[in-house]
């Protein structure tokens, strides 16, 4: 009776510990936005108008953290291919954090962050749609 292969282990993918990496790094931003709203959209390129704007900075903490939580949740269901549609489609959002915040006259770097974070996404895309399918 032939033996069916081991399906490949997530630990030795590179878009696995890049989908990691998206997760924790929204977790973190989910926690520096609430903590500290101002600072943050500083940080983001579009700093507030004035300190009633910070609930604004909130809703954005809010929306990342569930897009952390939907990533890991994905990650741990073993649902790459579907993490690798979250990251293929969330590409376009740093996009508009990019003309967001040079609208707001964010420095070049905060700018070339943004389009860092675009590749980023893209590139974990391509990596998680590498990773094998499960056999049927």
């Amino acid at each position: 009776m032939p033996s069916s292969p081991a399906s490949p282990s997530p630990y030795r993918s590179s878009g696995f510990w890049l989908a990691v990496i998206v997760a924790a790094f929204l977790a973190v931003n989910t926690v520096r936005s609430l903590l500290a709203p101002a600072a943050f959209s500083g940080y983001f390129g579009a700093p507030l108008a004035s300190p009633e704007d910070a609930p604004w900075v909130i809703v954005y903490a809010l929306r990342t953290g569930l897009i952390a939580a939907i990533i890991a949740l994905l990650l741990a269901a073993r649902q790459f291919r579907m993490v690798g549609w979250v990251a293929l489609l969330g590409a376009a959002l740093p996009v508009g954090d990019f003309l967001l915040a040079e609208s707001a006259g964010a420095p070049t770097s905060t700018l070339l962050r943004h389009a860092a974070i675009g590749v980023f996404l893209l590139i974990t895309a391509w990596r998680l749609f590498a990773f094998p399918r499960p056999q049927a």
